[in-house]
């Protein structure tokens, strides 16, 4: 047995691959995972009721999945914009590995699976979807937050799914005190037990002074 978790930097379990068939960007697309990540087997319900309950992605700009796993997020959006720069961020290595496999697989090749500290400084976001690891804890996730949602373009939205008996509403509640009144939160989508939470960055809003990298 390991202490490997999903948030695992490093998993020191033996990598088992394997292929499974998922529903991507409106299709069935044979994929690569692996034991030591999120949801290996499938695309878990959360990630689900969010890609089932955004609007379609901006088809250029930098998009960010934050907290990426094998990467059901982040080639969707790789796949539906192939015009935009998609960044996948993930602290788990070999989850950014299996990323990297299925983009080239699928030909997603504007997809970018990085460290969080690799991607660039001066990068701005079109949009955010994330399914965050809530199970790093509050402070971490809030950390997390804090750090990426300035990074939101004026006028761009971020979407968080957030299951509802992991805190979806108190994290609701956090977002709407901690952001600037430059920002709107909003729940866009409950579903299956989940919720989808919209942080809209409104036009007119000024660059952030400092970003955390």
């Amino acid at each position: 047995m390991t202490g490997d978790h999903y948030f695992s930097q490093s998993p020191e379990s033996e990598l088992k691959i394997k292929n499974v068939t998922v529903d991507l960007a409106g299709a069935p697309r044979r994929v690569t995972t692996a034991n030591g990540i999120f949801s290996p087997d499938r695309i878990d319900l959360g990630t689900r009721v969010l890609l089932g309950s955004t609007p379609p992605p901006p088809i250029g700009g930098h998009l960010l999945d934050l907290g990426c796993g094998w990467g059901p997020i982040a080639l969707t959006l790789g796949l539906l914009s192939p015009d935009a720069t998609v960044w996948a961020v993930d602290v788990n290595e070999r989850a950014l590995d299996l990323v990297r496999r299925n983009a080239a697989s699928l030909g997603a090749e504007n997809v970018h699976a990085v460290l969080p500290d690799d991607v660039p400084g001066d990068v701005r976001f079109s949009t955010i979807w994330s399914n965050p690891p809530i199970r790093v804890g509050k402070s971490e996730l809030h950390n997390m937050l804090q750090r990426w949602i300035p990074r939101l373009v004026p006028g761009s939205d971020g979407y968080f799914v957030v299951q509802r008996n992991l805190g979806s509403d108190s994290l609701q509640r956090w977002l709407r005190a901690e952001l600037h009144d430059e920002y709107s939160v909003a729940r866009v989508a409950t579903s299956k037990g989940y919720r989808v939470l919209r942080t809209r960055r409104h036009t007119g809003s000024t660059e952030p002074v400092d970003v955390v990298n």
